[in-house]
């Protein structure tokens, strides 16, 4: 299991460097000067990034009988949005400095002075943060269309569909990945707060009254996933919102929230919202977005839980949390860090480096030979030839490698092979015939 490294000095910087140097997170269209709060994920990243979205897809759905899966457009129908209440009130209050021309949110400024040159602040206008756009070939007020600011509303439009075709009855669960957009007035962080970004939604209908009941449910599910996954519990809260913090429609609202290098900031919010949209949806188009319960022989409108996470604040939250600067004493004696990160070995890029000890006697092939195999049993794996084996475990420790197999000498004489733990830094002989049950059986560990 893992250890409990402590947070070091300076660590958003040092994280987004790690990011770019190693492959994980790039400034979008970097060779043009890059584009704000826009960014790509590299060849580390981008399987960081599946492993997490599988990894919630995996609790959320597959294992659970009352939720099934969806994936609908990014581009709705107008309407959509006016019936949810996006187009006239999903905005936030903004402010021009007078001075230096910056644009700030209001409701994030601590006094009535540019934060940046202390100049005077304008007048506050409501800006609103869908992206907006014109679909088919005319460019005028018809063909207005927004890219989604949310996941949620594909799921409610949809709601009739997946109950005919599905046989599901409340309580069930409707969940949905996928990319969303907002024009944020001030994007910051790192990956933390995107312009464009990726949602975990979860939209869990339920009979009226059972609100609080499934409320409950869902906060400790969510925050139990992010520990299970390694997230330290320490460094997790949970913060019902206040009244004055409720959406109209909403009962009850909890963030769950990390301690960033930042400061204490939301990953996921779980809430109430009652049968507003299902409702919404109803009065603004020709269907009735109801349940007919056969047993009481009436027709309702469920309520909703909705627990809501983004990708990337996840992605980034297992980067920071793992991450650990280790003194260690070489041996010439001499003072070395080891930089690791000590991710879930189902949350890690890459689950086991293999490495020849020298490129002669046939290691090489013994090596690709056992790479191969642990792909073939779809596990993550990464051959590496290049350094010395010292440096090649330190390059794997830095991008959260678990496990390190290599291939020498021995291996040639009784077909066993060097297995090291990244966290303890533990090696022991294993059999090569037996590579993919022990790796296997190691997650398993890990699970427990």
């Amino acid at each position: 299991m893992s250890k409990k490294p402590k947070q070091p000095e300076g660590l958003m910087e040092k994280i987004v460097s790690l990011c770019k140097r190693r492959g994980f997170i790039f400034g979008a269209s970097e060779i043009y000067g890059g584009l704000s709060a826009c960014y790509d994920y590299g060849p580390l990243g981008v399987e960081l990034k599946r492993n997490v979205k599988n990894a919630w897809w995996r609790e959320m759905v597959t294992a659970r009988e009352d939720v099934v899966g969806l994936d609908s457009a990014i581009i709705q129908h107008p309407k959509v949005w006016e019936a949810s209440g996006h187009v006239a009130g999903f905005s936030d209050p903004m402010v021009d400095c007078k001075g230096c021309k910056k644009r700030f949110r209001e409701d994030l400024l601590d006094g009535d002075v540019c934060p940046d040159c202390g100049g005077e602040l304008g007048e506050s206008r409501q800006f609103n943060l869908m992206f907006k756009t014109n679909f088919g070939p005319v460019e005028d007020s018809s063909s207005v269309v927004y890219l989604r600011p949310e996941t949620a509303q594909g799921i409610f439009t949809n709601f009739l569909n997946v109950v005919n075709s599905s046989r599901m009855k409340p309580p069930f669960g409707i969940a949905q990945m996928g990319k969303s957009f907002r024009n944020e007035i001030v994007a910051r962080n790192f990956v933390f707060r995107m312009r464009e970004f990726e949602q975990m939604e979860l939209e869990f209908f339920i009979p009226p009254g059972e609100d609080d009941k499934w409320f409950d449910f869902w906060v400790k599910e969510r925050l139990n996933w992010y520990v299970k996954y390694g997230v330290r519990k320490e460094h997790l809260q949970l913060r019902p919102h206040d009244p004055e913090e409720l959406a109209h429609y909403s009962t009850g609202c909890s963030d769950v929230e990390y301690k960033f290098p930042f400061g204490w900031s939301e990953l996921e919010g779980i809430a109430k919202r009652g049968n507003y949209d299902l409702t919404q949806h109803t009065q603004h188009s020709d269907a009735k977005l109801q349940f007919y319960d056969e047993e009481k022989k009436e027709s309702y409108i469920p309520h909703v839980v909705e627990p809501s996470a983004g990708v990337d604040r996840s992605v980034i939250t297992f980067l920071i949390d793992g991450y650990e600067e280790e003194k260690l004493v070489n041996s010439k004696g001499q003072e070395e860090i080891r930089k690791v990160i000590h991710f879930h070995p189902e949350i890690a890029p890459v689950t086991v480096a293999v490495f020849p000890l020298v490129k002669r006697d046939g290691m090489p092939e013994k090596a690709r030979e056992v790479a191969a195999e642990l792909r073939d049993a779809g596990i993550r794996s990464f051959y590496d030839q290049k350094g010395a084996i010292g440096r090649r475990y330190r390059r794997q420790d830095e991008v959260g490698t678990p496990w390190c197999l290599t291939i020498d000498g021995q291996t040639g004489e009784d077909d066993t092979l060097t297995i090291r733990d990244r966290d303890s830094m533990a090696q022991e002989r294993i059999s090569a015939k037996e590579v993919v049950a022990q790796v296997r059986g190691r997650i398993r560990a890990w699970r427990r």
